[in-house]
């Protein structure tokens, strides 16, 4: 029998940005329970069902702990307008539940997240705080971080 983590912070990666929202590299199945635990309701997943420490079964468990869990697949080396878009959708459709969001590291989260807080009238100065806790972006997810910012800048989306 495995311990329960009780720290939500000892998932990897962690960032805490409000009440209803916390990011995070990929949970384990021992840490699970925590995310219930902290009052969390959704899990959103951007990795891929193969990708790193993935967990063969993730959905069932979060269900089993009666979270709610989406997966929403954004390839690491081609992240979309669509994903992104799904992701949005996914949010704002949630504002009133606390929300887990993860990944494998917590990149495509952190990016996403980003570019959503922009969205949402949180300064770009502070959104950029906490991205770069998580990383650096690499020029692929700078390059989208860039294309999609500018495009809502301008009213395009």
């Amino acid at each position: 029998m495995s311990l329960m983590i009780d720290r939500i912070d000892d998932i990897s990666n962690f960032l805490w940005l409000s009440d209803r929202i916390a990011t995070a590299g990929q949970p384990t199945i021992e840490q699970y329970p925590t995310i219930a635990v902290a009052g969390y309701q959704v899990v959103i997943n951007l990795a891929l069902k193969d990708s790193a420490n993935a967990i063969a079964d993730e959905a069932k468990i979060a269900n089993d702990l009666e979270l709610e869990y989406i997966q929403i697949p954004v390839e690491w080396d081609a992240p979309t307008l669509a994903d992104f878009q799904l992701f949005v959708n996914v949010l704002d459709t949630r504002l009133e539940q606390k929300i887990f969001i993860h990944c494998v590291a917590n990149k495509r989260v952190s990016a996403f997240i980003y570019l959503y807080r922009i969205q949402r009238g949180v300064s770009e100065s502070m959104a950029r705080q906490d991205l770069a806790k998580i990383w650096t972006p690499n020029r692929v997810w700078q390059d989208f971080l860039d294309r999609i910012g500018f495009e809502y800048s301008q009213g395009l989306r």
